[in-house]
């Protein structure tokens, strides 16, 4: 399944097609370099808790809050990078829906019937929006066909639609996490409610520091995608839940959409501010973008033992 005959047309009707366009990658002021060394994929282990999801809402779509419980459950320290999809296509062959022929949809430009995906360029006098349709955006290059991901290996593999991420998941013999564990793992996480800063005012995730979408100032060391884990792990040893980029959950809401959570690379405080536990977003399953990524949960792993008692 391809993006909706509405989204197609939308993106076309607001003058964002840039079939020629090369948007630019949003190089990062720090590199990988800089990072700490790559962890290894692991699994921390979260534990079920009944809470009220959506407790902190500042948005309308976030509440009202509504009490759920949630069982424990294996949540990945890290998001799926570039290095990690690349095996799975390699192994299987499988083919992105950004790298699919879109339906033939009535007025639709002729770009449009040919494989795409959304970029986010800043605005010009130009061009005053900042969402694109650019030809031949996909994983291997996430803005366009002049983008590549050499050297950004150890980056969240995004414009990975749901079933993208859900095929991934199952070659891998893991799943998506609901919206429930996923704001379960980062509200008991420890990550801040409000912005993502130290006591000195220093940022804790990659966000957008700056007036959007005019310019981020980079305070963070990106101004895009950071490679995984170059921020600091949460009280769980958890990275990035909070900015670098979305993540899909299973959680429908309605439609053909799904909640996507933890906001990204592009969210800043005059705009978005989707970086909280609590934020929530909703995108069309069919659709990714270049700020949207995904991370897992194993199922399969059984709980661990609880401890043993002091008998001392």
């Amino acid at each position: 399944m391809r993006p909706s005959g509405a989204t197609l047309l939308s993106l076309a009707l607001l003058g964002v097609l840039a079939a020629c366009d090369k948007p630019a990658d949003g190089a990062s002021v720090a590199s990988a370099a800089e990072c700490p060394a790559m962890p290894a994929q692991a699994y921390v282990w979260i534990p079920g808790a009944t809470f009220a999801i959506g407790a902190d809402a500042q948005l309308p779509e976030e509440g009202p809050a509504r009490e759920v419980s949630v069982a424990g459950f294996w949540i990945a320290t890290h998001e799926v990078t570039n290095t990690d999809y690349a095996a799975f296509v390699k192994a299987t062959g499988y083919k992105t829906l950004a790298e699919q022929t879109p339906p033939a949809l009535p007025g639709a430009p002729p770009e449009m019937l040919i494989p795409g995906s959304a970029v986010f360029t800043a605005p010009t006098d130009g061009n005053p929006n900042w969402w694109r349709w650019v030809v031949g955006a996909q994983w291997r290059n996430p803005s366009g066909p002049a983008s590549n991901i050499q050297g950004r290996e150890r980056d969240p593999v995004v414009q990975i639609g749901y079933d993208d991420a859900l095929a991934y998941a199952r070659w891998a013999g893991k799943a998506l996490p609901s919206e429930e564990q996923w704001e379960l793992a980062a509200a008991t996480g420890g990550a801040d409610r409000h912005v993502p800063v130290d006591a000195a005012g220093n940022p804790q995730a990659n966000y957008y520091q700056g007036a959007f979408p005019v310019r981020d100032l980079g305070t963070d060391g990106f101004t895009s995608r950071a490679p995984v884990a170059c921020f600091a792990a949460d009280n769980h040893g958890v990275h990035d839940l909070i900015g670098n980029v979305w993540e899909w959950t299973t959680s429908k809401a309605g439609g053909e959409s799904n909640v996507i959570k933890g906001g990204s690379f592009l969210c800043a405080a005059n705009y978005c501010a989707r970086y909280r536990p609590a934020a929530r977003q909703f995108q069309e399953r069919a659709l990714g973008t270049d700020h949207i990524g995904f991370r897992l949960i194993d199922t399969a792993r059984a709980a661990p033992a609880p401890p043993v008692p002091d008998k001392g």
